[in-house]
């Protein structure tokens, strides 16, 4: 039987909708009965209900241990997507908590149950630190302990740091660090990017991010899962694209006018710093943190090779499928692929 958490995420419902469709039980984690409907929503749209009759849905969380006990009955293979995505500082905690804590429980209970297989959803983020001769970053980048990371990155980082322990005591594992992933059914992540520009967005950056369509990562998660490889990790990045081209064609796919106005690094300096002020003063989330502003500028490039020599893996162009996503967006729910 196979274990999913963060079933009722984008990357872990996407990935529900196609382990659904062997012949192996399935088992899920959910934390709330509400979260289920997302991925529930999922599986009507692409008309596959009846597929999701077939997950066995158990409450519980990565940070409780009793109902991880119950849980792991049984099973043999592990995909582990659940995870906190945050950028706000204050969640600095909660990272930490979800991210790493809950990672060493599902390790310690893969090595407890005799797993034989355990898949990690990490992030680009966690991946090592580009010196100024290196034009990409691997997986074999060393991570740089003195470069300043977000709180999030070093969450993900010391999550792999977990898996890595639990491969040394023996279980097989295999880590993707996807990029920002695109897909259908979920308003967190890149489906904020989509409410943005339909409700009206008058600024843009040309810094560049590794993006990736969420059926490419979750083909790659089975096809390693389904594999002999252990003990490797890998980047899954369909391409770059600057945040410019990903806006605009967003822009495009709704018929919007195209954010008219390129935000400078001065004006994104100002932003983060008025930002911060009405956080504080209004006790809300930071929407724009300082790490947030200067990564809209930067660019980095990841190499996505080893992945694609492995497995052969032709990805997705992500252009037309950010603009196919635009095009059937719905107010008040999130970008629709057709």
């Amino acid at each position: 039987m196979i274990l999913v958490t963060g079933g009722t995420g984008l990357v872990g419902a996407h990935l529900l909708l196609q382990l659904t469709e062997g012949n192996i039980p399935i088992r899920a984690l959910y934390r709330t009965a509400s979260r289920i409907n997302k991925t529930k929503n999922l599986f009507s749209y692409y008309e596959k209900a009846s597929l999701f009759e077939k997950i066995e849905w158990v409450k519980g969380d990565i940070n409780n241990i009793p109902s991880l006990e119950k849980a792991f009955k049984g099973i043999t293979h592990v995909y582990h997507c659940a995870a906190c995505v945050s950028f706000d500082p204050s969640d600095e905690d909660l990272l930490r908590k979800v991210n790493i804590e809950g990672t060493a429980n599902i390790v310690n209970f893969c090595i407890d149950y005799g797993i034989k297989k355990l898949c990690h959803v990490s992030s680009i983020a966690a991946l090592g630190d580009a010196k100024e001769h290196e034009p990409t970053i691997t997986e074999e980048t060393e991570w740089n302990p003195e470069v300043k990371h977000d709180d999030y990155a070093i969450s993900k980082h010391g999550a792999e740091m977990e898996v890595w322990r639990g491969w040394q005591e023996g279980i097989d594992v295999v880590i993707v660090n996807p990029g920002i992933v695109f897909g259908y059914g979920f308003a967190t992540g890149s489906g904020a990017m989509f409410k943005t520009v339909y409700n009206g967005l008058y600024f843009y950056t040309k810094g560049s991010c590794g993006v990736v369509a969420v059926e490419d990562v979750t083909n790659i998660m089975i096809k390693l899962m389904e594999s002999s490889i252990t003990g490797e990790r890998y980047t899954v990045v369909g391409t770059h694209l600057s945040y410019r081209e990903i806006l605009f064609a967003i822009a495009d796919g709704m018929n919007k006018k195209r954010p008219p106005v390129y935000a400078t690094k001065l004006m994104s300096s100002i932003a983060w710093r008025m930002d911060w002020l009405f956080a504080k003063l209004l006790r809300r989330k930071r929407f724009l943190t300082r790490f947030m502003a200067n990564s809209s500028h930067s660019h980095y490039k990841y190499d996505n090779s080893k992945i694609k020599n492995e497995l052969g893996y032709n990805f997705t162009e992500m252009k037309s499928y950010i603009k196919q996503l635009a095009e059937n967006f719905k107010p008040g729910s999130i970008a629709i692929k057709k």
